[in-house]
Parts: C-alpha cells; structure tokens; sequence
C-alpha cells in the first residue's frame, strides 16, 4: 500500500510541480465531512457513523503517509497552497492556505496515526454507549480541528482553528454531561485555555500591527527588518507563548487537564497524547523563529515548562485515579517540551512530542482496557494481580511505561537523553529539575504498574470477572507498543526535520547517569510497592506534611475559587454600589434606563417568524433602491 501511495503522490507532484495540492485538502476536511454526515444523516445508525469516522481518518492518514513517503525518499520541494480569503485595500489581506514542510508532515502522520488507533479502539469501549454516533462525530470534529492548527500557513487561520479545538474538546470532556461532575470538567478546560488565547491573540495583533501580514514565510523574511526593540520582540513572544501555556497547560494555567479525566478514556487518549496538548508545543516550534531571537522570551518560556514539568511529577506521586496519574505524567512531559524550546531546542522538543504520542496514547487505551475490564474502577487501590487476567494489557501498558521513564533501547530514552543533555549544557537549575523530574517518572509509574498489576487482588469480586479486552481494544495497543520501541531508533525524527545541533562532548560517566536515574526510580518503587498488599504509608511518613501538599495538588483549584468568590466578587459588589449610589444619583443612569427601554423595542422584531423575517428584508432592499434610484 505504502508503494502505490508512494508512485501516486510522486505522480502528483510531477505534474504540478510541487506537493500534490488535491491530497493536502482532502487530508484535511475529510473528518469534517465525516463530523457534518454523522451529525445530520447518520445518528440512528451505529455502525455506518462509525464506519464514516474511522474511514476518514483512515483516509488522511494514508494520504499523510503517502506525502511523508514523496519528502522522505523522493525529496519533492513542498510550494504553499494558498486561498485569498479577504483583503482590505492594502492594510488587510487574510488567506485560507497549507503549510506543508517538514514539520507539519511529521504532525499529520502523528495526528492521524495515532488518531486511527484511537478511534479503532473506541469501537470496543464506546460499545453500548447511547451517545455513539455523537461520539464519533465529535472526534472527527475534534481532528478536522487538530489537522487545521497543523496545516495553517498564517496566525488568523490558526488562531480560528485553535478556537475549534478548544471547542470540539469542551464537547468530548463533557460528552457524559448528565455527569454533573463532566459537565464541570467541560466548562473548566473551554474557559481556562481562553484565558490563555487572550494572550496569543494580543500577541498575533501587535505583530500584525508591526509587519502588515499575518503569513508565516513573510513575517519571518520580515523579521529581521522590522526594527523592533527587545522589549516589544519579547512582548510578543511572550503573549503568543500564553496560547501555549493554555493549550498545553502549563503553570498556572494546568489546572484543566486532570479534570479532562472525566471524558471517555478515548477522549483522555486523544486529548493528552498526540494532539490538543501537544498544539501548544507545535505551535511554538512553528514560530520558533520569533521565539529564538528574544533571550527574555526564551527564558521564561524554559522556566515556566521546568517548574511544570517537576510540580505535575511531584503530584502524580500522590495520585490514586488511574487515569490521573498519566494525566499529571503528560502534563509533566508537556514541561519538559516547553522547557527544552525555551532553551533553544524546537528540533529536541518535536522528537519528544512524536516519541510521547506513541507511549503516552497506550498507556491511556492501556489505562482504558483496565478500566472496561473492572467495569469502569479508577481507583488503582481496588486493583491488583491484573497481568495473569489481562497479559495483552499488561505488556503493551509495561512497554509504554519503560518508554516514558526513558529506558533504552526504548523510544523515549533516545527523545528524553536529547533533551536532557540540552538542559545540562544550557542551564545547571534546569538540568537538576529535570534529572529529578526523571527520576520522579519512574517511580510514580513504577508504582502503577505494581499496585494494578502485581500484589494480592483488593476487589476480589472484580478481579474474579475481569478479562482481556477484545480484539479491537488490544490491536490498537499492540501497534502502539511497536511504535513506542522503534520511534526513536537511528535518530529518524530529528533528521526529518533537521540535523540536530551540535552539542558539545559527553562523558561515559554522564550517559551512564540518565541511564541509572530511571532505572533507580523504578527500584525505590519496588521496594515500596512490589508487594502482596502494597501502601504509600512509608512515603507519607517520610514525606510528612508535603505529602499531604502533593495529594491536594498544592491547592492550586482552592486557590482559584477563593480568587473567584472573594476577589472578583468584591469587585463586581464595588462596581454594582457605584452604579447603584453614584452614578444613578447623579442621572447618568438614564442612560442605562434608556439603552434597556430600546432593547426591548427592538426584540419585539425579532418574532422567530420566516415570512416575518423575510417582509422585513425585502423592506429592507425597497427602502435602498428607492434611496439610491429616486434620490
């Protein structure tokens, strides 16, 4: 299939000199069309939503493979396929167009790939869902979304795009919104990134104002003749970089991706592996050449994903919920990726995210058969003995472990060493938190694996009924599993996008350490955990009262509510006596009464009535031809 895939996109691009154009369209809006289908003609029938979901995907999917196979073996040179789409005199000109390099290649394959495995997977957990069919129209939605943040060649398409992401995530984490529980979830994620893209657009409209354009090629030919000051340089950087720290949740904007948990495990697979998280992080390699200039920008950019990357490891020491512990995992690999652009590394950043989409995707579907398998328990305390009943899952979940820990020869060991040999030739504070952040991996997935695996079974009940999943629940984790042994193997990844730079030499004695680090952690949890009943009753005891700061997640969700309540409360009760005493006192309030008193007059128009509506237009277009004819 690949070398038909191959001769047809090669043919393609032959005849029209560049990238096959045709391909790069329907890679993109063939999950809408598929979302806009299930939507409208679809919902009663199962098995055909499902069938038009997973065969998009199953189509942009081998069109990215066969536009991968045309840069990777045939060298095409890639053109930008590009759609006027409103211009202004000269101030404004918007395009609708595909970027198609490298680096978006490599993002489609990791998008749709890992995709394809999600969503093959869900047909065996959504089974007997009563919202199946809404199911796969939100995740074609969802990845028509994703694959537009990919392919944009300019900010407003992408910032449009980010906007949707945002938006079909908000319907996937609170798709059982009968929970009360999801429905918060939901609403948590959608206005908590907002707060972020504030910032991102704040940034793109300063840039514009400085550059005239909003086309990445010609922003970055523009750059360097811009004039602009340090100060104004790191301001923009930093406002775009507040996108990020939203969408890929960094302090302090983090708080939304445990809670996402209440999703579907397809859903927590999706949004935490390859694509929701990751946009913040691609999005930064794409306008690293902004981001690069300013030291300012970069070092708090590195910083920010630091402090990240060892809080998140810290907490998930003390989690319980299965499905928890990988989410404060991603959000503490998401800290190294943002840690490792701040230093100067995008090309770094891009092999871990590709790397930690493979794992991190089968330990969630791993987490998920698990979960189908004890009829939906979380709780890793109520588990135990789980790989005698579940040797698929158990293998494929210890594979994914060990390559997130960054065990070699495992895939995350080669992207894990990158950066951490970056951090130690760039900044000593960093490179500690990171080396530490490793060593935390370990053991916090070293104690998983143990407790849900290994001991005595704590719900003898369960485990007497638990099982291996089906065949089209544990195909999935099997391609994954031999994704996340050979992603990283020969440094593949990093010479796709670009020879890595030069690093300076590293002593055998250095290598050996980030070797020994997760292999250590994983010792200290066996000590621990490795056990017929297994406790964190040592660790309490020599954590003491930081324990109890980690279980409660450094009551970062009690903050924010007292911030809420008190704080932008006290302030609305100000603004509300102000008007009330001050204002409406002086006979400015009028104003108000008089606005009101309009609104209402003009709602009576709005009738919901067709025939109502369309009198009133055809007012409407009399009353200007006899304006523009007659006067």
């Amino acid at each position: 299939m690949n070398h038909w895939l191959l001769n047809y996109s090669v043919d393609w691009g032959m005849r029209n000199g560049h990238t096959p154009i045709c391909s790069v369209w329907i890679i993109l809006f063939a999950p809408l069309v598929a979302a806009a289908l299930i939507a409208l003609v679809t919902p009663k029938w199962k098995g055909v939503s499902a069938a038009l979901s997973i065969g998009a995907i199953a189509l942009s999917f081998a069109l990215s493979m066969g536009l991968f196979l045309v840069f990777a073996v045939k060298h095409i040179a890639h053109q930008p396929h590009t759609i006027q789409w409103l211009v202004v005199g000269d101030a404004v000109r918007i395009e609708f167009g595909m970027i198609t390099d490298p680096l978006a290649m490599l993002m489609l394959l990791v998008v749709t790939g890992v995709g394809l495995a999600i969503h093959v997977y869900s047909l065996g957990y959504m089974k007997g869902d009563p919202g199946f069919s809404r199911f796969f129209a939100c995740l074609s939605l969802f990845t028509f979304s994703m694959l537009g943040i990919v392919l944009s060649n300019n900010f407003i398409q992408i910032f449009i795009f980010w906007e949707l992401v945002g938006a079909s995530s908000y319907l996937l984490i609170g798709f059982w919104f009968e929970k009360p529980s999801a429905a918060e979830a939901g609403k948590k994620a959608f206005l908590t990134t907002r707060i972020g893209d504030v910032g991102m657009m704040l940034g793109i409209l300063l840039l514009w104002s400085r550059a005239g354009t909003f086309n990445f090629a010609e922003l970055q030919a523009k750059l360097p003749s811009l004039g602009l000051s340090p100060g104004i340089l790191a301001l923009i950087g930093v406002l775009i970089f507040t996108g990020a720290v939203g969408k890929s949740a960094q302090v302090p904007l983090h708080v939304w991706l445990p809670d996402a948990m209440e999703g579907p495990t397809p859903v927590s697979a999706l949004i935490h592996a390859a694509t929701m998280v990751a946009a913040g992080v691609y999005m930064l390699c794409r306008v690293s050449w902004l981001i690069l200039p300013s030291a300012t920008a970069l070092h708090l950019i590195a910083w920010i994903g630091g402090i990240t990357a060892i809080m998140a490891a810290t907490i998930a020491i003390a989690q319980n919920d299965i499905k928890r512990i990988l989410a404060y995992s991603t959000l503490s690999q998401l800290g190294y990726m943002v840690m490792t652009v701040g230093l100067g590394g995008p090309t770094q950043a891009m092999f871990h995210l590709t790397t930690h989409a493979f794992f991190k995707a089968l330990l969630f579907l791993g987490a998920g058969s698990v979960i189908v398998a004890l009829h939906h328990e979380q709780d890793i305390w109520k588990m135990g003995g789980l790989w005698k009943k579940m040797p698929i899952t158990f293998w494929t979940f210890l594979i994914g472990t060990l390559a997130l820990a960054g065990v070699p020869p495992l895939s995350g060991f080669y992207s894990k060493d990158e950066i951490l040999l970056l951090a130690f030739e760039k900044s000593t504070p960093l490179f500690i938190m990171a080396i530490t952040t490793a060593f935390l991996t370990a053991y916090y997935m070293g104690r998983e694996v143990f407790v849900v695996f290994f001991g005595q079974p704590r719900d003898r009940h369960s485990y007497d009924h638990a099982h291996e999943s089906p065949l089209v629940m544990t195909l999935p984790l099997i391609f994954l599993a031999l994704l996340s042994i050979v992603a990283g193997w020969h440094g593949r990844v990093p010479d796709f996008l670009g020879a890595l730079p030069e690093t300076g030499h590293h002593s055998v004695l250095l290598t050996g350490g980030l070797i020994a680090v997760p292999l250590f952690g994983f010792l200290v949890a066996a000590t621990i955990y490795w056990k017929p009943e297994p406790s964190d009753a040592p660790v309490k005891a020599a954590l003491g009262q930081l324990w109890t700061w980690v279980e409660n997640k450094y009551y970062f969700d009690e903050l924010y509510a007292w911030i809420v309540k008190y704080v932008q409360g006290t302030i609305a009760t100000i603004c509300d006596l102000f008007d009330r005493w001050i204002l409406q006192r002086l006979g400015i309030g009028g104003l108000s009464v008089g606005t009101g008193l309009l609104g209402r007059t003009v709602r009576l128009l709005q009738t919901g009535s067709i025939s109502g509506y369309a009198f009133l237009v055809g007012l409407g277009v009399t009353v200007i031809i006899y304006c523009v004819v007659v006067r």
